[in-house]
């Protein structure tokens, strides 16, 4: 079969209010998706204990979707690369509405995990496509003032997203059902904003082969290494032989993938791009910061909840200086890129600022002052609002057009890796924390140290008042131990960072080209 070829029809840039047009769309259900799973995070210790699931359950909930939704995010960027990107933003939205509805009408635990994975491959698409296509309206040099947008949506979905979790689920006539009900008609309505609006350009290939057998292997070797980090330490122990058995088959089905991605002609992660400098050292700092950012922050809103005994509102509230934090940073940051034209000193004051708030975090315990939780929240938000988007730029700035897709997602890939990896991991360590804290509490009170046991649920309620407070007082010390390790996690962010080699952002939004591509048809045909 014949290579693929590529054409592209003259077509005039889009003005800045076509962009801003076509933009709210992509920034609504981009809000959508990631609203989604921190709008759960307040409500999930109610969720859980309603639906009388355990600490294991708690951490799969969050881990289910963002499994399924790193697995699949590599296989949309191709996609976007071979095929219409507004149709699989379209898709991708579709799915996660599905997925929303069935979270909602779950009755157990199991089967909330298993709608959440579902969810995960519509937000997965959401979060990868949205960077594409982005990066396909806007020139890099231009890209970081409207970065500012993008670090508003965020900061509003990571810090308002837990206060309005917090508002459903102490609202007696809405009930935690809302948490995942309440996403699907701002995803609609973005549907129908960017069917009138987007208008991309659309790259034709001819003889297209989609690399299945790579994206299956990637998407199976992902999911077994995630796996085996969920259960190890609990079900069975560092060096058995599941750990072997596990490791073993996930690291022999990567290493499969990566034969076969050097031997296709449309690999789902292109090794060439993967290999140079900058997606190199973007990759490395992107897992580290999603490993710390996801990981740490997951667990905030049962540590204010559980540790600290706050309504699910109030810890939504008690999140805003994190919210702030992102808003202002990468706002900024963002209109002194564009004026500058360069992104590394902003990336690397971002990674120490990261760094120096998990720092911060690891000190906490059950009294430690909300102020100076706080301050460590607010330096955590700044070092995300300058690394973590401009990390995806620095990759976007050095491909060309038709590789786009494949290069965003890759780096969004490795983002929820680490994510993933930090939230499986995290949740082990908490979990083992807070049965240790429980057995020595107990123990000190004079009863049997089997009692604990019976604590590892999350419903409080239903426990004697004095076993509340060791249960609290279990969570509230046990979280700084998490994010320790997220501080050590960050400092390889800022190595990677310092690494980077210095580029000026190019002006134009393909590489090197003066051809131009024909806008796309609308789904419905325009």
């Amino acid at each position: 079969m014949s290579a693929p070829t590529t054409t592209r029809a003259d077509h005039s840039a889009m003005t800045h209010r076509e962009i801003m047009e076509a933009l709210s769309g992509l920034l609504l259900v981009l809000f959508a998706a990631m609203a989604s799973s921190t709008i759960v995070s307040t409500a999930l210790p109610k969720i859980i204990g309603d639906l009388n699931g355990t600490q294991t359950q708690y951490t799969w909930v969050v881990t289910a979707t963002l499994l399924t939704a790193t697995a699949t995010t590599p296989i949309w960027g191709k996609l976007s690369d071979l095929f219409s990107k507004k149709l699989l933003v379209q898709l991708s939205i579709v799915i996660f509405v599905l997925g929303s509805l069935i979270a909602g009408f779950t009755q157990n635990t199991e089967q909330l995990i298993a709608a959440r994975a579902f969810q995960g491959i519509g937000m997965g698409g959401v979060q990868a496509l949205v960077q594409v296509a982005i990066a396909a309206m806007i020139p890099p040099r231009e890209r970081g003032r409207y970065n500012g947008y993008l670090g508003g949506v965020m900061a509003l979905a990571t810090v308002g997203g837990p206060l309005l979790g917090g508002l459903i689920v102490d609202s007696d006539w809405l009930g935690w059902r809302w948490c995942f009900f309440i996403g699907a008609p701002f995803a609609v309505i973005a549907l129908i904003v960017l069917q009138k609006t987007l208008h991309l350009p659309v790259m034709k290939r001819e003889n297209v082969k989609i690399d299945w057998v790579g994206a299956s292997l990637i998407a199976a070797g992902v999911s077994v290494i995630l796996v085996w980090v969920s259960f190890v330490d609990d079900a069975f122990g560092w060096v058995s032989w599941e750990t072997f058995a596990m490791v073993g088959a996930g690291l022999a089905l990567l290493a499969l993938a990566v034969w076969v991605e050097s031997r296709v002609s449309e690999p789902v992660v292109p090794l060439p791009i993967v290999r140079q400098r900058t997606t190199a050292l973007a990759i490395i700092g992107s897992l580290a910061v999603g490993m710390a950012m996801f990981g740490g922050s997951v667990f905030l809103g049962q540590y204010f909840q559980i540790g600290r005994g706050y309504s699910p509102t109030q810890a939504g509230l008690l999140m805003i200086p994190m919210m702030i934090g992102i808003l202002v940073s990468s706002t900024i940051a963002g209109r002194m890129i564009t004026k500058s034209g360069h992104i590394k000193p902003y990336v690397v004051a971002g990674t120490i600022t990261l760094v120096a708030g998990f720092a911060g975090l690891s000190m906490l315990d059950h009294d430690t002052p909300l102020w100076y939780i706080g301050i460590a929240m607010a330096l955590v938000g700044i070092g995300v609002g300058m690394s973590m988007q401009n990390l995806v730029l620095a990759v976007q700035n050095t491909v060309a057009l038709k590789d786009i897709g494949a290069a965003s997602s890759t780096v969004a890939f490795f983002r929820s890796l680490g994510g993933t990896i930090g939230v499986s991991v995290l949740g082990a360590v908490l979990a083992r924390q807070v049965a240790d804290s429980m057995t020595e509490q107990l123990s000190a009170a004079g009863a049997s140290a089997g009692n604990s046991s019976g604590v590892s649920a999350l419903n409080l309620s239903s426990l004697p008042e004095a076993i509340q407070h060791m249960v609290r007082v279990a969570y509230g010390d046990a979280t700084g131990h998490i994010f320790m390790i997220s501080a050590a996690v960050a400092v390889i962010g800022v190595i990677a960072a310092v690494a980077m080699k210095p580029a000026k952002l190019r002006s134009t939004v393909d590489l090197g080209s003066t051809e131009s591509a024909e806008k796309e048809p609308a789904l419905a045909g325009k």
